[in-house]
């Protein structure tokens, strides 16, 4: 089964004057959702279906929606990576992915799906820049609450839009370390790049990352494709410059938006590896 990867924009890029004028009435019209979250309900696959054994999980988001993902155990593991998937699709399209992480890295992996994607509660109109913020809350909370888990240190992993979830969330409930993956310095940075003839000082949804990089105090490691047509590189080495020490830009060359891990290969989850390895070296409490 092919995967789905993340997209920021699943409309085509505009080339018309027309077509940014239909766009921009939508986001005046506070539509702007529609233009930017693509969820879909139904689960293509599960973990079993590349071999792993995995827990159906259900939790509370921090406003009380419920919401539903996936804990992929590795006994013995030292870190568990909580993953902020990107605006498309859900969980079930990053099952190759989480694959590869599992076994590479021998990690536990926990993903989830946002109100209104997948199995979560919730429709589309409840979608929302702080609805994203409140299920990410809720997931870390629920994870911290689990016995089997105290003994593993936090890594939050966002790809695209989730990355900017994962940024948000660690200046509140801080974890062991940071990974961004293929994601814009802010929302209107990226929309410029793909609608430059929309105004966009009506544009509601911000997803300011770049602004609230420099209170961060984790680690980061940020991974990007020199060829990735949805979120330019530019914006990648905004936030690498934006992030406090320790930091690390990896550039995985030929690899777009949504095929990083495929395209980098071993090297990619070599970089993974001595990430998490330098967090090993660090207190507990940082």
């Amino acid at each position: 089964m092919p995967v789905v990867g993340t997209m920021l924009w699943r409309v085509p890029l505009l080339a018309s004057v027309s077509l940014a004028g239909i766009l921009g009435a939508i986001m005046i019209l506070g539509l702007e959702k529609f233009a930017l979250y693509f969820p879909e309900r139904r689960l293509e696959a599960t973990p079993q279906s590349v071999g792993l054994v995995y827990e159906d999980v259900w939790f509370a988001a921090a406003d009380g929606v419920k919401l539903h993902g996936w804990l992929v155990p590795a006994p013995g593991a030292r870190f568990t990576i909580v993953w902020f998937h990107g605006n498309a699709g859900n969980i079930s399209h990053r099952v190759s992915n989480i694959g590869y992480l599992h076994r590479l890295l021998r990690t536990n992996v926990f993903i989830f799906d946002y109100r209104g994607y997948g199995q979560s509660q919730g429709g589309r109109f409840s979608l929302s820049e702080e609805a994203t913020y409140r299920d990410a809350e809720g997931a870390v909370a629920y994870l911290r609450s689990r016995r089997d888990l105290a003994d593993t240190r936090f890594v939050y992993f966002g790809r695209s839009l989730g990355a900017a979830v994962a940024v948000e969330l660690t200046r509140h409930d801080p974890p062991a370390g940071l990974i961004l993956e293929t994601t814009f310095s802010t929302l209107k940075d990226v929309a410029r790049v793909h609608y430059p003839f929309v105004p966009l000082f009506f544009l509601q949804t911000k997803y300011e990352t770049v602004r609230k990089l420099p209170e961060i105090r984790v680690p980061i490691l940020i991974l990007h494709g020199d060829q990735d047509e949805v979120v330019p590189l530019e914006q990648a080495e905004r936030l690498f410059a934006a992030a406090n020490e320790p930091k690390t830009l990896h550039v995985i060359h030929g690899a777009h938006h949504n095929d990083t891990y495929t395209v980098g290969g071993t090297e990619y989850f070599d970089v993974w590896a001595r990430f998490l390895q330098s967090l090993d070296r660090l207190p507990n409490d940082l």
